[in-house]
């Protein structure tokens, strides 16, 4: 994977001093997602620190996928992942499913039934909430609390076998009704649910919950680490119950680290979904949303992702990452990356009165800035061509300096012009300008006679392809908390997206695919859409602005 985001943390020397002491010969590590969603920004840290932590001491990482709950589950998820994991560099050397383990689970939790260390319980979701207690006041045990081995053992036969309605029974791990840690309070480890799995079908109507099955997922492929956000920290005990009382061969080490947030951003898979159903965006894969199909679609590449997680680094605890983090690194890795073209997404016609109505050159312009190895390209220019609109202010405001009355600027990589005409249309608004240009100024000629103080970009009208340009802000206008369980949608920002109708030189773009990278004059990097491309219609996203006022600390 070969990323530095295990270069120094406390992960990584707990793993170094398990080695030396001898506990594992090799390191076993694992990313266990619920395919119940497409993965998120979030789960890129988990990825690159499961993977890079494996293949740093030359172990091995198991894709895994936990899908014990088959009501919100979907192969779409599941392809979607491997995917994703796939992209950010991830090479699993096995790939399971924990359904693949219900068998042995169902086993498990039969022994503990035997040990006295199970029970199947009537109470309704409402008594058992009251029986639980609270932080402060302890649980009351369930009045079905000591039934007996045999009728433990029969009830959980027939809720596998199907004879009572989803939710009418559960099977509950005996523990401590008046333990301080709520989830050592009888925690529930089966609950009945005749759905159909993905996987599975509908050979099962009992399904583990996921501080049952997690423990046993993890002991059955001999996890040596199993390294989850810190929201699992109190389930660390339940965790170390399950593995030592179910008698398994191997006792993983679970390990808690602090989860990614970021401003702006939501990453709450139950809101990433809401904004999808109610179509706020286009789908999971919108250059909007914080999903790493969403990031790739917009342009992010995996190295700007891996850079971002290794700079933010792993602790224990949770703190809050300015959004325009990334946007840092992904401008510095695409820097060199993304050859350099024009672009004008706003357009305003300019005619050079005194330039040959019918004559045309070739100009040489640069493909890098930052790297004359990346060589030249020939542009055409002629009579007409736009320029931005913004480029162009009939009363200039102060310290403006690009086009206006009178003024003169040069185009890039041609020469100078000067504005003497303005036409407005039948509403008043300018709709070209009439400049004339001095031949003496072409780039690279070495005139000296004067100097400009702008220079601006232009597409030639004659030969330029039409082209839609989305602009991106940030989703979400305030900091939302994805614990807050009010209306987040309140916070939408209405202006996450600007569309834009304009024109692109085409020598830059003529062998454009889908995914590839442009560094657009003054316009920011921008990445061929891969949804909405078409072979009649290029799309692009900007995948951040060429310059930005965050400083990497």
């Amino acid at each position: 994977m070969s990323n530095e985001i295990n270069s120094s943390n406390f992960i990584r020397n707990i793993v170094i001093e398990d080695l030396e002491q001898g506990k594992h010969k090799e390191i076993i590590t694992r990313f266990p997602p619920e395919p119940n969603g497409y993965l998120h920004i979030g789960h890129a840290k988990s990825i690159l620190l499961n993977f890079g932590l494996a293949e740093e001491f030359k172990g091995k990482t198991h894709l895994r996928f936990d899908d014990t709950n088959p009501v919100k589950e979907d192969t779409e998820y599941v392809e979607s992942i491997k995917e994703d994991v796939k992209w950010l560099g991830g090479n699993w050397n096995e790939l399971f499913f924990a359904s693949n383990y219900f068998d042995e689970m169902y086993t498990r939790a039969i022994l503990l039934i035997k040990k006295g260390k199970a029970y199947v319980c009537d109470l309704t979701v409402e008594e058992a909430k009251e029986y639980r207690g609270t932080l402060t006041k302890p649980g009351t045990e369930s009045p079905y609390r000591n039934r007996t081995v045999s009728e433990n053992l029969d009830l959980f036969e027939r809720m596998k076998n199907g004879e009572f309605a989803d939710g009418e029974k559960v099977l509950r791990a005996k523990i401590d009704m008046a333990s301080a840690n709520i989830n050592m309070r009888d925690p529930i480890i089966y609950r009945i649910s005749h759905s159909t799995h993905h996987n599975t079908g509908d050979k099962w109507c009992i399904y583990p919950m996921y501080d049952f099955a997690h423990p046993l997922e993890d002991a059955i492929e001999h996890i040596t680490h199993s390294i989850c956000t810190l929201e699992f920290e109190d389930h660390r005990p339940l965790y170390d119950w399950v593995v030592s009382e179910c008698e398994m061969e191997a006792s993983p080490r679970q390990i808690e680290f602090a989860r990614l947030n970021i401003t702006n951003t939501v990453m709450s898979k139950r809101k990433l979904k809401q904004l999808v159903d109610e179509k706020v965006v286009d789908g999971w894969d919108d250059p909007r949303m914080p999903t790493i199909c969403g990031l790739r679609r917009k342009g992010c590449t995996p190295e700007a992702l891996r850079n971002f997680c290794t700079a933010i680094g792993v602790a224990k605890s949770n703190s809050t990452v300015d959004s325009q983090m990334l946007d840092y690194f992904v401008r510095e890795d695409l820097q060199l990356k993304a050859p350099l073209a024009m672009a004008v997404l706003n357009p305003l016609k300019l005619v050079i009165t005194n330039y040959p109505e019918n004559e045309t050159e070739m100009l040489e312009i640069e493909n890098n800035s930052k790297d004359e190895t990346q060589g030249t390209r020939l542009v055409q220019f002629s009579r007409e061509i736009y320029i931005e609109r913004e480029d162009f202010m009939e009363i200039p405001a102060k310290k403006y300096f690009r086009l206006f009355p009178g003024n003169e600027v040069r185009l890039k990589g041609a020469y100078f012009v000067k504005c003497n005409e303005i036409i407005k249309d039948e509403n008043g608004i300018v709709k070209e300008i009439h400049c004339t240009y001095d031949p003496e100024t072409k780039s690279g000629s070495g005139f000296t006679g004067r100097k400009v103080k702008a220079t601006i970009h232009w597409v030639d009208v004659k030969t330029c392809v039409s082209a839609e340009f989305r602009l991106y802000e940030p989703l979400i206008l305030d900091d939302d908390n994805d614990e807050n369980e009010g209306n987040f949608l309140e916070h939408i920002n209405p202006n996450s997206m600007e569309v834009l109708q304009g024109f692109i030189e085409p020598t830059a773009f003529k062998d454009a695919k889908p995914q590839d990278k442009f560094q657009m004059v003054r316009n920011g990097f921008f990445a061929v859409d891969t949804k909405y491309t078409t072979k009649d219609k290029l799309v692009f996203n900007r995948i951040v602005p060429l310059k930005s006022s965050f400083k990497l600390s």
